[in-house]
């Protein structure tokens, strides 16, 4: 009966963690006919976590105690990994592929690797490092290097900006998580993932409103129609997707999958993500990658997978990689949803 339960429940597990991988993929495949159609990238930006941020209060509400507890966790999610995270990778997209860029922002996993051995001057183990060479090699092919970087400059560097946020937020993560005690020294309950993803849309929202000054946007465009490959598609429409799916949804089943499952596994099932956005940007947008750049995408994620699988060591010994080695708990279950899209 106990191991019926539990099969039920992994296989219910690894069903969330799909969708979450499906939903968080698509944003980009939404966001950039947006883009295309006039809209600013930080625009589309702003509308997606606002809306969001919309939707959670009820989530932020019940959670309210965060603010008291961990202002700095809440500050540093809002402000890395939903608004540093989207507004570049969303400004990278307008400029490059959208598999290119998600995969460029795999590079994350290699770059706290760096933070954590040549910042931190602590060890690593030797697969998390076999993971970052894969990763980097892997990137070269997807970037073609050996044509002079065929892609828009400034659109890899934004990727790469997207993944650098990502590293802020797990090294946050890292110290923040190793504070999580009550007023009388005792170890208190760590945050509920849920409530700190909606806060971070909260603080997300506030920033990029005065970054993006919505009030000077083209409203009139969500009324219209946005192209997609030679179709039409309402604007509307994509901006409900972006919202409710790409975001709402996806943070959400992220988390819950991470729950039925684990960290690791979760976070094995996300890397997904760049195969299904480089899949619907092929199908939908019509952006095709050589053989070459599908090579070495595979090698990306092979990398990063390595490299987040890694198990976690003491301090005192060697450390892996990834999101689960850069944060606590909580926060593994956070990197589970991908930060990102």
């Amino acid at each position: 009966m106990h191991a019926s339960r539990g099969t039920q429940k992994r296989s219910a597990g690894l069903g969330l963690a799909l969708l979450s991988a499906f939903a968080f993929g698509g944003s980009g495949v939404a966001a950039k006919p947006l883009i295309e159609a006039g809209l600013d990238p930080l625009h589309v930006v702003w509308l997606r976590v606002a809306g969001a941020a919309v939707i959670m209060l009820p989530v932020a509400w019940r959670h309210r105690n965060l603010v008291r507890e961990r202002p700095a966790l809440l500050a540093g999610f809002g402000l890395f990994a939903v608004a540093g995270v989207q507004a570049c990778y969303f400004a990278a997209i307008s400029r490059i592929p959208v598999g290119v860029a998600l995969l460029v922002e795999y590079l994350a996993p290699a770059l706290v690797l760096g933070w954590v051995r040549f910042v931190q001057r602590r060890p690593v183990t030797r697969a998390a490092a076999v993971g970052v060479v894969l990763a980097v090699g892997g990137l070269a092919c997807v970037v073609e290097v050996w044509a002079g970087l065929s892609f828009d400059a400034l659109g890899l560097l934004l990727a790469l900006g997207a993944a650098c946020c990502q590293v802020g937020y797990f090294v946050l993560s890292d110290h923040g998580g190793q504070e999580i005690k009550g007023g009388d020294g005792r170890r208190a309950e760590p945050p509920h993932p849920l409530g700190v993803i909606a806060y971070g849309l909260i603080v997300g929202s506030l920033v990029l409103t005065v970054v993006a000054r919505p009030w000077g946007m083209d409203w009139s465009l969500l009324g219209g129609t946005a192209g997609m490959n030679g179709n039409g598609v309402p604007a509307w429409a994509l901006l409900g997707w972006i919202v409710l799916i790409a975001t709402v949804l996806a943070y959400a089943s992220g988390v819950v999958s991470v729950r039925m499952l684990s960290p690791q596994v979760a976070g094995v099932v996300a890397c997904l993500e760049a195969v299904i956005a480089t899949v619907l940007a092929w199908v939908l947008l019509g952006e095709h990658l050589s053989a070459p750049q599908l090579v070495g995408g595979f090698v990306v994620l092979t990398g990063a997978f390595i490299a987040q699988s890694a198990a976690p060591k003491p301090p005192s010994g060697p450390v892996a990689a990834g999101a689960g080695s850069a944060a606590a708990a909580t926060e593994s279950e956070l990197s589970a949803g991908r930060t990102s899209h």
